[in-house]
C-alpha cells in the first residue's frame, strides 16, 4: 500500500455546527476523521498532520509557503499528498503550489467540501475517499478532487457556492474522472528532473475589474509606485473602453511610465484573451500589456506573484509569464 500524507489546513470540511453557524474545531475534526471514514486505511497507509487551521478566506502567501515547505520536508517519505482546504480560495492555493513546486513527481491532491463532514448530508466523505485513492495514482501534479472530477489545480476555478459540483476547469479537460473505474487523462504532466521548491511570492499586485461607466479619475488614488503588477479583468477577449470620458488608455500609459506590468484577463471564464483581435486590445498591447491567454484569474494572480518573487527583470518577467511553467497555459 502507498504511504500518503494527509495535510489539514482547515475549511468547511473541518467545521462543526455551533449555535451561531459552522466553526472550525481542530480537535473535533481529528476525532471525526478516524471515526467516520475508517475505510481510508484500506486505500493507503495514511499519516495526518495539521499544517494550519484557517478559513480559506484568511489564507495568503505565507500559508502557501508553509504548505509547500511541509510537502518538500516530507517529500521523500511519502508516495503522495492530500491537502484538505477551504473551497473559497482553493484554486488560488493550488495554482500557487503548482508554481512553487516545480518538477513535481508525486500527486498533491487538494479536496474539501461544501458541507461540513459532521453534517449528515455532506460531500466530505466522497471527496476525501476519492482524493486519497487518486493520490496513489501516477499523477505528478497539484490538482483539485471534487465531486468525482480531478482538475489541474492551476486550471481550476470555483463556480458554485452551493452545489456539490463546485469547481470547473473551463479551458482544460479533467485529469481524471471517478466512476465505477478511475479514468485518467492523456494530458497529465510528466515528471522531469528533481523537485525544486521555491515558494517565494510578492504581494505588490492589484486586480482591477472593469465595468461600464468606470471613471478613470477613480483610478488616480492607486499608488503606482508601490504596484508592480496590475491585473485588468476586461471584457470579452480583452476589450476595454478607449473612447470619450471613459477612455482607459491614458491610465495604461501611466502604468507603463511607472514600470507596472499590466496583465489583461477576461470576465468570461471560457476561451482565451486575444489582444490582436480588436482595436482596444491592440492599443493595450502597443502599450506593453500582456495577455493572460486561457489562464484563470487564480493562475494569473499567483503566477505573477511568483514571478515577482523570483526577481526577474522586465523582459524576463514577460517571457516567463507568456510561457507555460506548470501546464497553466
Amino acid at each position: 500500500m502507498k504511504k500518503i500524507l494527509l495535510l489539514q489546513t482547515g475549511g468547511t470540511i473541518a467545521m462543526q455546527l455551533e449555535s451561531g453557524g459552522p466553526e472550525l474545531d481542530s480537535e473535533s475534526w481529528n476525532e471525526l476523521l478516524h471515526n467516520e471514514i475508517p475505510e481510508l486505511s484500506q486505500i493507503a497507509h495514511l499519516t495526518t498532520e495539521n499544517v494550519f487551521f484557517e478559513d480559506s478566506s484568511d489564507v495568503n502567501h505565507t500559508h502557501w509557503k508553509l504548505l509547500a515547505e511541509t510537502i518538500q520536508k516530507n517529500y521523500q517519505n511519502f508516495d503522495g499528498f492530500v491537502v484538505l482546504h477551504g473551497t473559497d480560495t482553493m484554486a488560488y492555493t493550488t495554482s500557487a503550489l503548482s508554481f512553487a513546486l516545480q518538477n513535481l513527481g508525486k500527486p498533491v491532491i487538494f479536496t474539501g467540501s461544501q458541507v461540513p463532514m459532521s453534517n449528515l448530508r455532506s460531500d466530505a466523505r466522497r471527496n476525501l475517499v476519492n482524493a486519497v485513492e487518486l493520490s496513489t495514482f501516477p499523477i505528478p501534479e497539484v490538482a483539485i478532487c471534487f465531486n468525482d472530477h480531478l482538475f489541474r489545480g492551476n486550471r481550476s476555478t470555483k463556480m458554485s457556492i452551493g452545489d456539490f459540483d463546485a469547481f470547473a476547469s473551463p479551458n482544460f479537460e479533467p485529469l481524471a474522472e471517478v466512476g465505477l473505474e478511475i479514468k485518467l487523462s492523456q494530458h497529465i504532466l510528466k515528471k522531469e528532473n528533481n523537485l525544486i521548491c521555491s515558494p517565494i511570492f510578492r504581494d505588490d499586485l492589484f486586480v482591477l475589474k472593469l465595468h461600464p461607466n468606470l471613471k478613470p479619475s477613480f483610478l488616480d488614488c492607486l499608488d503606482l509606485d508601490h504596484i508592480k503588477v496590475l491585473v485588468l479583468e476586461a471584457f470579452g477577449s480583452g476589450n476595454m473602453p478607449i473612447k470619450g470620458d471613459y477612455n482607459l488608455l491614458p491610465f495604461l500609459d501611466k502604468c507603463r511610465d511607472h514600470g507596472v506590468h499590466v496583465i489583461i484577463t477576461s470576465q468570461a471564464a471560457y476561451d482565451s484573451v486575444t489582444l490582436d483581435q480588436y482595436s482596444s486590445g491592440r492599443e493595450a498591447k502597443r502599450r506593453g500589456a500582456l495577455s493572460a491567454g486561457p489562464m484563470t484569474m487564480e493562475a494569473t494572480v499567483t503566477k505573477a506573484m511568483f514571478l515577482l518573487g523570483l526577481g526577474f527583470n522586465e523582459q524576463e518577467f514577460r517571457t516567463k509569464f507568456e510561457a507555460s511553467l506548470s501546464g497553466e497555459r
